[in-house]
């Protein structure tokens, strides 16, 4: 085609050109001639979809449903550009502002190029920018970004309205960045940045700053960005020093505390009423403050959890007139009036699809909630087996015609409901949360955010930022449930796995963050390995271990990533491993909060059936070793953990019980065999009552300490000891 046609958008570090007829035809990053789109690719730059085409001979010629057209026209005017498609009657045109470091691109609006009778555009969604970026060895998905180690190349949403992804090309990512009617369709933005990679957050920031974005960047680079957090859903003004004495103990530099720790809840079914203190906080939001003092006086940052989306079943929200902003899921005609006794609902239209989950299958009508059995899928449609007036509403007679909905229940046990998203309520719902932060609150966790109502990729984020941004000052960090693209400004990192037995907490972990760890890396964040739940011993259960804590927290660290602990002191007093398990992490921590790890360590951190333990040495300085599990202790019993590893020309047992204090009996002499309490300080182990055999004390961790070549005597003698009676 005709060079003279192309479009040239430039700043000093790229160079798009567009082809005449619609294609891409370059992305250059300027400063090294990098040409970053695929070779070969014939992509349109914009994309136009209808539900079904409207034009009058495009209609007649092609079926009706929901067709894609192609732009196959591009020109500048002035600083805007004007984007045609084949077949139909409509432009497309993008203003775009050349900055030193990004170009943005908003659509502005769309022009008739025939005359119609309609006057908005019949578009359910658009993308008005597309780009085939060669493959580089690293896609971020989540912040829309393809990379190597030279250059970067970034198609980034500029405020939530506007749609980012990303579909898979030949040896290419095609980004795109558009529109969805469902959101709106005019005045919407996306940034295109190509960089050298280590400059893209700073590039980014600069985005996030000239739109008033919330601050993604800053909240990376802030000191507590990687540091774990103390978890808890039970501390109030009469035990903080105990959980701030276990928090200390763990090494945590953060506390986050769930809703339910000063908020009346029983389960989820009072969300909603966030004034409604615990009776442990007589003066309500002043007490909550004076504890939130406290926290920070012991050096610990105090954060929040709540569930932003959801609205208790038992909330002033739902009882006893359920509120009009709550989410239905359908709509449906009544079909004969209701009377106030009848216990059959006949509807127009088929109810076919409608929940049949426990407790979840809720109409509301009017003022009115009502349970239903079942239905029919056969006319004439109706609910059947229908409980009027229930959750504590009141019964009500409605006519013929009249309107109702299928209530969306959280199917989180069914307790909450969710948020009609394209009402005032999650505004309300937020300036509840932004009251209560105003208590001192730092950093929050935004829990359910999946419960939304669709268009997922908008409102995930976008209920999100309804709250973030009424949060005064704003959050130095923050997690949540689920994400969206827009979220990467929002959340500073990926959402914690839930709690997991200990008996699967490894596997759990290689299988869930482990994999999910270089994939954040990719999009330039962390995540959080693990809400790790704290197990007592017992018949059912090992219980929380010193190694499980090791397994979880060293993997993380091997990615810069925290871990979660949740914690109750009334469970952690009863462990008899508690002081060995919180060591265990409080070492972890230090090691984050040192940036103690080199990249090579990390990268041996990543073998993920390899396990490390971190060791104060002689000099109580840290210690990194692999070490490897001993695979029986006497005869397989499951109550004493042990591995071995070596340093300094010695071999080493670490070794402890899951609950007692005893004694294990190791049929193999004495010899140069040494017991530890800790590096350094050595003994030797008692004699047993035979000489060939020796004792060595079992709870708390401890080392065994020997040569090298006594390995399999060791390894053999732990597989036959005995232990004790506790």
């Amino acid at each position: 085609m005709d060079a003279s046609s192309h479009v040239v958008i430039e700043n000093r570090l790229l160079k798009l050109v567009i082809a005449g007829d619609g294609t891409v035809a370059s992305l250059v990053y300027k400063p090294s001639g990098t040409e970053c789109l695929a070779g070969g690719q014939r992509i349109a730059v914009s994309t136009l979809t209808e539900p079904r085409p409207y034009h009058n001979e495009v209609k007649l010629a092609y079926p009706c449903q929901q067709t894609t057209f192609q732009a196959n026209t591009v020109r500048m005017e002035g600083d805007r550009l004007v984007i045609g498609y084949e077949l139909i009657p409509w432009e497309a045109v993008v203003a775009v502002k050349v900055a030193e470091d990004y170009v943005a691109f908003t659509l502005e609006s769309f022009r008739r190029t025939q005359a119609s009778v309609m006057s908005e555009p019949p578009v359910s969604e658009m993308w008005f920018l597309r780009l085939p970026v060669r493959e580089r060895g690293h896609w971020g998905d989540w912040l829309n970004v393809v990379w190597d180690d030279e250059v970067a190349v970034n198609l980034l949403a500029a405020d939530p309205a506007a749609k980012a992804g990303a579909e898979a090309g030949a040896g290419c990512r095609i980004l795109q960045a558009g529109a969805d009617a469902q959101v709106r369709l005019a005045g919407v933005t996306a940034v295109l940045v190509v960089c050298a990679t280590g400059e893209l957050l700073d590039k980014i920031a600069a985005v996030e700053e000239a739109y008033g974005l919330p601050h993604g960047v800053a909240s990376r680079r802030h000191p507590l960005y990687s540091a774990s957090y103390y978890w808890t859903a039970n501390v109030h003004p009469g035990n903080v020093d105990e959980h701030i004495r276990y928090a200390k103990a763990g090494g945590f530099r953060l506390m986050c505390i769930y809703y339910p720790a000063f908020l009346e809840s029983r389960g989820y079914r009072l969300i909603g009423n966030y004034d409604v203190f615990r009776r442990e906080y007589p003066n309500g939001q002043a007490d909550l403050k004076a504890m939130l003092d406290r926290i920070r006086a012991a050096g610990l940052t105090p954060g929040c959890h709540f569930l932003h989306c959801h609205i208790g079943r038992e909330s002033r929200y739902v009882t006893p007139v359920p509120d009009h902003r709550l989410h239905l899921l359908r709509t449906f005609t009544l079909a004969r009036p209701l009377g106030l006794d009848d216990t059959a609902i006949h509807v127009e239209q088929n109810p076919a699809g409608a929940t049949l989950a426990p407790n979840r299958r809720v109409l509301r009508i009017g003022s009115e909630l009502v349970s239903y059995e079942g239905f029919t899928t056969t006319p004439p449609f109706a609910f059947h087996g229908c409980v009027r007036g229930i959750d504590g509403t009141a019964p009500d007679a409605r006519p013929a015609g009249f309107l109702f909905g299928l209530l969306d229940v959280s199917e989180f046990g069914a307790t909450s409901v969710y948020i009609d998203q394209e009402s005032s309520l999650q505004d309300e719902v937020a300036d509840a949360i932004a009251d209560l932060w105003d208590a001192g609150f730092a950093f929050l966790y935004f829990d359910g955010s999946e419960g939304v109502n669709p268009p997922f990729w908008h409102h995930v984020a976008h209920a999100q930022y309804r709250v973030y941004r009424k949060l005064k000052p704003e959050p130095i960090l923050t997690e949540g449930a689920a994400k969206t693209h827009f979220s990467w400004h929002l959340l500073t990192g990926g959402n914690a796995f839930d709690v997991f037995r200990p008996e699967r907490l490894k596997e759990e972990t290689l299988r869930h963050p482990f994999r999910e760890a270089p994939r954040m890396r990719d999009n330039f964040t962390r995540l959080n390995f693990g809400w790790l739940g704290y197990w007592l011993p017992g018949p059912e259960t090992i219980g929380t271990q010193p190694d499980q804590l090791e397994f979880v927290t060293s993997k993380a660290a091997a990615w810069d990533c925290p871990v979660s602990l949740h914690a109750d002191p009334a469970i952690l007093a009863q462990h008899p491993r508690t002081p060995d398990n919180l060591e265990v992490l409080r070492r972890w921590e230090e090691v984050r909060a040192q940036h103690w790890l080199t990249e090579d360590q990390k990268q041996r951190l990543r073998e993920p059936g390899q396990e490390f333990l971190l060791l104060l040495d002689e000099r109580q300085a840290f210690e990194l070793v692999p070490c490897e599990r001993v695979a029986s202790v006497a005869g397989g019993s499951r109550d004493v953990i042990a591995f071995t590893f070596e340093r300094q020309q010695a071999l080493y047992v670490v070794y402890h019980h899951i609950s007692a204090e005893t004694r294990l009996e190791l049929p193999m002499p004495p010899g140069d065999l040494r017991l530890l309490e800790r590096l350094g300080e050595e003994r030797a182990p008692a004699a047993g009552e035979r000489t060939r055999t020796c004792v060595v004390p079992v709870g708390r961790r401890r080392f065994l300490k020997t040569h090298p070549e006594r390995r399999a005597e060791l390894v053999a003698a732990l597989a036959q000891a005995r232990i004790a009676d506790p």
